[in-house]
């Protein structure tokens, strides 16, 4: 009997798994916190014998060399990916035995696309596929975007992905389980996953990489890609390099005194805690993003790559999941640290900045003719319904482009308030009047304001 356990990465999008029998187990795109994996092969009693990697990743950094190094299990890479490190490189058609006590085996399917070397992985109960590893290729309801690697590829890789979906789909029974490592928010993915959980046979009903043609299906993945995340430049590279151990001891103690100098510094203090209470109460200068938002997406896509950053938490947790989080993308070390609140983090007589919260009511009910509204979503939300006269700068942008939004009060929205939290700290701490509108934005109809649509 075979066993598949999910490794959430919820602040990616992404997912991990650990999948054997009673005494064997691989790893599938694991993450570089691998004490995780090392857990759930603890407590499902079994040795971890192979680690197997889809493709290099843009959008964390892997575990796959440290956890195969720790375990003593065998490394399985594409061999069409140029890396740095020994790992045995992995071709179509490759198999391992996984379990031999339990018929378990594992077989390397080429699904070129999101990358070119991109591979899946079919696992088989006494010869039968049960579960297919797909990474980056068919996801839930979608596939992967093709468009990391080179720009003149990406078409051809669009082409590729949508032939490597249907081999997938011609060549596995309807009842396999499809296991993808993105599609679960991740950009890595060219659109969200359609729910949780699927299998060969709803793809084929469900994906359009298995129901449109393909000139249909690339006109539209191409037609439907976001930006992407600025750090993603710097994961293949270190992915491909082999990454250092991750370190997740707790970084140095920042006393006010210190908070202030690396404000002074120009360097990134980051506040951790829940938009509403920075809202209420924050160092003057320091920069929100919540601990249970995506921290690692945002906070790495906008700070300059390998500026110094000090983390300000309300928890002694907090700052540990906030640590773990950021490692996977690469921020390795905070600066420094401190936990508590801003009458921990102030000197003597310093007091706490603020800026109010709103709703798209109150927005309506105070008239937009003074206020600069400010809108933060991407271009693909903003392409369904804007406010009229509102200024678009989606939030991953704000920080460079500070200097286009117009002077006055500015309400700056989103879909739903978090990166509303994150423009509003960056306009706060530039010195500007700033309302954060903590609202959804189907509300602001709702409340009276014009949108525009079409």
């Amino acid at each position: 009997m075979f066993f598949v356990d999910v490794i959430e990465l919820e602040g990616l999008g992404n997912r991990s798994y650990l999948a054997g029998g009673e005494t064997a187990a691989v790893a599938v795109d694991p993450p570089r916190d691998i004490d995780q994996v090392l857990a759930a092969a603890a407590r499902r009693g079994v040795r971890v014998s192979h680690v197997v990697e889809t493709h290099i990743h843009n959008d964390y950094v892997t575990g796959g060399l440290e956890l195969a190094r720790i375990t003593g299990a065998v490394y399985l890479v594409p061999a069409g990916a140029n890396v740095s490190f020994a790992r045995t490189p992995v071709s179509d058609g490759d198999t391992v035995d996984v379990d031999s006590a339990a018929g378990l085996t594992l077989s390397a399917v080429a699904t070129p696309g999101h990358t070119p070397h991109h591979t899946a992985y079919v696992l088989a109960e006494a010869g039968r596929p049960v579960a297919a590893f797909t990474g980056g290729s068919l996801l839930i309801g979608t596939v992967g975007r093709p468009d990391l690697v080179e720009p003149r590829l990406t078409e051809q890789l669009a082409r590729a992905q949508y032939a490597s979906a249907n081999r997938l789909a011609d060549a596995l029974p309807d009842d396999t389980a499809v296991l993808p490592t993105h599609g679960f928010g991740s950009f890595c993915s060219s659109a969200q996953a359609d729910g949780d959980a699927t299998t060969i046979g709803r793809e084929k009903t469900a994906n359009t990489a298995l129901t449109a043609d393909v000139d249909t299906f690339v006109a539209e993945l191409l037609a439907g890609l976001e930006d992407v995340p600025a750090y993603y430049a710097h994961m293949g590279p270190a992915n491909a390099a082999g990454p250092d151990p991750v370190d997740l001891t707790p970084p140095a103690v920042a006393d006010p005194q210190e908070i202030a100098a690396r404000l002074a510094a120009g360097e990134w203090v980051v506040d951790l805690r829940n938009r509403v209470a920075f809202a209420e109460g924050h160092v003057a200068g320091s920069f929100n993003f919540e601990a249970d938002g995506k921290l690692a997406t945002y906070l790495a896509w906008m700070i300059p790559w390998g500026k110094p950053v000090t983390l300000l938490a309300g928890s002694p947790e907090q700052l540990a999941s906030a640590q773990r989080e950021l490692a996977r993308v690469g921020i390795d070390r905070p600066a420094a640290a401190a936990t508590g609140g801003p009458e921990a983090w102030l000197r003597d007589g310093e007091r706490p900045a603020w800026f109010p919260r709103a709703t798209f009511a109150r927005l309506a009910a105070e008239g937009t003719e003074e206020a600069v509204v400010l809108d933060v979503r991407r271009d693909s939300e903003r392409a369904e319904g804007w406010i009229e006269g509102s200024v678009h700068i989606p939030v991953h942008e704000v920080h460079r482009r500070l200097g286009e939004v117009p002077d006055g009060t500015v309400w700056v929205h989103c879909a739903g308030g978090m990166r509303a939290g994150i423009a509003a700290s960056l306009l706060d701490a530039a010195g500007r009047r700033v309302v954060a509108v903590d609202d959804g934005f189907d509300a602001a109809a709702e409340a009276g304001l014009t949108v525009v649509t079409g």
